[in-house]
């Protein structure tokens, strides 16, 4: 089905917003309007309709219903592509009469038959269909726009930063904290590498989502369908037609469709979403230590009455919004996969959040990706905290000892307990670190390769493992 450009839906919400994702933070979610509003789903059940209609019609499904010219295809199918703040008004104003808003989608798109010259063909409109087959295949559609043109590129861009940094900072030394306490250095770059890679894995499950749809009536049996055609070979043409649309026919199915595949979708953004979370909370608290720098923005406050304080305010922002998106797509994930016997109402009013739940994600990333571009690398700070822990060493010089005792090199006994000895609750400086090896009695080899070893160059091969970003 040829794709054409449409009018925007951008600017048809109102300007006054109860919500910050509509008010204060509009510019940010912007690109999900065209995919997950009220007005994108209604141009999307339009849209559904349409090519419903344009089926049936091309493959002659009917009796008495051949195919339509190019030319009434092409006006069928600028009945969306033209659809704009005009027709979201009108749509409302059937809806009022009609209390149910698919009802309104069908009479909207009766009105304009005449003007196409197929006025006698109203009766296909909506034809065999329960107003969740049109509902279930505008939310894949809108869903999988959603996700492959808008929040796809945006956490795409945000791992291709990190993983950018990370390898800017590959070779920076840096000590770790496992515990919060003082442990084996890494790089810096390293670090953002793991970062990288986990949150990687987890846009690749993304982009494999299936998004499934149906259409086969009021309880998923074709039921009015071969009572009307019943020489039509049903299963086919429902299949053909969500295959058209870019969908994964679901071929079994109650009214619903049964949105296991949304689940698994939500269950994989709330996913990338926690690691993010645990990327800002890290970030923060290196940023509290000196290991990232703030670049000022000129003319911003960091606090209303400590003018030299440079506040973390995008990674709390990010934090907030991840939390606030995850609540939603944990209950989402939840309440899709349950309908009570063949259909409940429960995945209507749920599925109106869905653009909230992406909303406060892309939010999240957009804030990230900006604190990210005013941090800046102090490598001297790093550097004198590592000079600042020397103890660190304890675990290679065991090491040696322990490989020196297996070679035969005598007096390596009980390696552990005497690094302990010397290094838990004590600060060991350089001098007394070196003194420490030299008495120790390793062959030379050892002894040379420990007295060259720093807190700075203890980092293995934390560099080349950033490699495996590429």
């Amino acid at each position: 089905m040829a794709e054409t450009p449409r009018v925007s839906l951008a600017d048809v919400t109102p300007a006054i917003a109860l919500g910050p994702l509509d008010g204060r933070y509009r510019s940010a979610v912007a690109p999900l309007v065209d995919y997950l509003s009220e007005a994108a789903l209604n141009r999307d059940r339009v849209h559904v309709e349409v090519e419903w209609l344009i089926h049936l019609t091309s493959q002659s499904v009917l009796p008495g219903a051949g195919p339509l010219s190019a030319e009434q295809q092409a006006a069928l199918r600028k009945i969306v592509t033209d659809f704009d703040g005009n027709s979201v008004r009108e749509l409302a104003e059937i809806e009022a009469v009609t209390v149910h808003d698919v009802k309104a989608v069908e009479y909207y798109i009766g009105r304009r038959l005449e003007d196409i010259g197929i006025d006698h063909l109203k009766a296909m409109v909506h034809f065999g269909c329960t107003s969740e087959d049109i509902n279930n295949l505008s939310y894949a559609v809108g869903i999988k726009g959603a996700v492959e043109q808008a929040w796809l590129p945006a956490a795409r861009s945000l791992v291709a930063q990190i993983s950018d940094m990370a390898e800017a900072n590959r070779d920076v030394p840096m000590l770790s904290r496992t515990h919060g306490q003082p442990a084996t250095p890494t790089t810096l770059g390293k670090e953002l590498a793991v970062t990288a890679h986990r949150l990687t894995r987890q846009l690749e499950r993304i982009a494999r989502t299936e998004y499934l749809g149906k259409i086969n009536g009021a309880t998923g049996t074709y039921a009015a369908h071969y009572a009307s055609v019943p020489g039509a070979d049903w299963q086919a043409v429902s299949k053909g037609f969500v295959e058209g649309l870019g969908l994964t026919w679901n071929p079994l199915t109650t009214q619903i469709e049964s949105h296991d595949w949304q689940a698994e979708l939500y269950a994989d953004i709330a996913r990338f979403n926690r690691i993010l979370h645990n990327v800002c909370t890290d970030i923060w608290s290196y940023i509290s230590i000196g290991y990232f720098a703030q670049i000022p923005v000129e003319g911003a406050t960091g606090s209303s009455t400590m003018p030299h304080k440079v506040n973390p305010i995008r990674f709390e922002n990010a934090e907030a919004n991840l939390e606030i998106s995850n609540g939603l797509l944990d209950t989402l994930a939840a309440t899709l996969v349950t309908s009570r016997w063949q259909r409940d109402l429960t995945d209507s009013s749920s599925q109106r959040n869905i653009g909230v739940a992406f909303g406060h994600s892309i939010l999240a990333i957009s804030n990230v990706a900006k604190g990210l571009e005013r941090l800046d690398v102090p490598a001297e700070v790093l550097a004198a905290d590592l000079d600042q822990n020397w103890e660190v060493l304890g675990e290679a010089i065991q090491m040696v000892m322990r490989a020196e005792a297996i070679a035969g090199v005598e007096g390596m006994d009980n390696p552990y307990e005497r690094l302990k000895d010397l290094t838990r609750g004590h600060r060991v400086d350089a001098e007394r670190m070196k003194e420490f090896v030299s008495g120790l009695g390793l062959s030379a080899e050892a002894e040379a390769r420990l007295l060259a070893l720093t807190p700075g160059s203890y980092t293995g091969i934390a560099n080349q493992l950033v490699d495996h970003l590429k």
